[in-house]
């Protein structure tokens, strides 16, 4: 039986024919554009015709990258701006609460016959890094000596005390967090005024107060800040809050355990508390501490 398509289908070369032929011409054009370059011009026109119609093709997604890169701007610029409003404020409530001391301190220096104490500034830093030291907690600051940094000073952020000052260079200095296990802040228990010292906690992110007796007035909850007693921190600023206490059975002091008020992990943007801190006397070497207060230390 003859399954050759009929007569009608039967037009011009058959499809070998054609297929070599267009071979042939496929491979005579690669070579002559290879050898001669007889297609360039021909390229070049085919693609400057097509460049419109690429242009437009494209413009949905150009359109889509610049909306999206101008809305991530305007949000990192609204976010930046409410945190420097917030620090702002911040510091423009702690900065009031020091005048207003000092304005006091001065009446009562002035009828003692001591000299005027002079007015608190302030300086706005961003934090670069922390350091890779696991055993210290630090985080370096982009401002230093030449901004007036000096060691010492105390640093805040929106909502307290975050740590001090402890090295600093020509542009840059580190601040030791409060929660360092070396750092140490005088503080008042703003709901019964009683005072003592927050040590660095042995727990990550948190402070303790040591040594209390095991009657001590204190509940969890209760706001811990700075009395102001060392003239090395302004009194009043937010140190933290009373989390957990651990009362021993037979033990005759309590351990409590602080959370900090400060955003430890989450700041970007401090404000360094430029006190002065020449007055200030250095910490006695160890070895000329009086030996009975080394026993008192040994036995608590």
């Amino acid at each position: 039986m003859d399954k050759s398509p009929p007569p009608f289908f039967r037009q011009g070369p058959s499809a070998n024919a054609r297929l070599l032929f267009f071979g042939l011409m496929s491979i005579g054009l690669v070579v002559a554009d290879a050898r001669f370059n007889a297609l360039g011009g021909l390229r070049q026109g085919i693609g400057n015709a097509l460049y419109p119609v690429q242009r437009v093709l494209l413009m949905p997604r150009d359109a889509l990258a610049a909306v999206g890169s101008r809305y991530a701007e305007v949000t990192s610029l609204r976010q930046e701006n409410a945190e420097l409003k917030r620090i702002e404020a911040l510091n423009a409530k702690a900065l009031l609460q020091v005048e207003q001391l000092a304005s006091e301190n001065k009446r009562l220096r002035d009828l003692a016959g001591a000299r005027e104490r002079a007015s608190v500034r302030s300086v706005l830093g961003e934090v670069l890094y922390e350091t890779r030291d696991p055993f210290t907690r630090k985080l370096v600051l982009d401002k230093g000596a030449k901004q007036q940094v000096l060691i010492g000073q105390p640093v805040i952020d929106a909502k307290g005390l975050i740590g001090q000052v402890t090295r600093v260079f020509q542009f840059t200095s580190e601040m030791t967090l409060v929660t360092d296990r070396n750092m140490t802040v005088p503080v008042v228990l703003q709901r019964t005024g009683m005072r003592s010292v927050a040590f660095g906690g042995a727990a990550p992110g948190r402070m303790e107060l040591r040594y209390l007796a095991s009657n001590a007035d204190l509940k969890e909850g209760d706001l811990l800040t700075t009395s102001g007693l060392d003239a090395l921190y302004p009194p009043g600023l937010p140190v933290g809050r009373i989390e957990r206490i651990e009362r021993g059975g037979d033990n005759d002091f309590v351990k409590v355990l602080i959370l900090p008020a400060a955003e430890i992990q989450n700041n970007h943007l401090l404000v360094v508390l430029q006190v002065d801190t020449s007055a200030i006397p250095p910490a006695p070497p160890a070895d000329t501490i009086d030996p009975a207060r080394k026993r008192n230390r040994r036995n608590l």
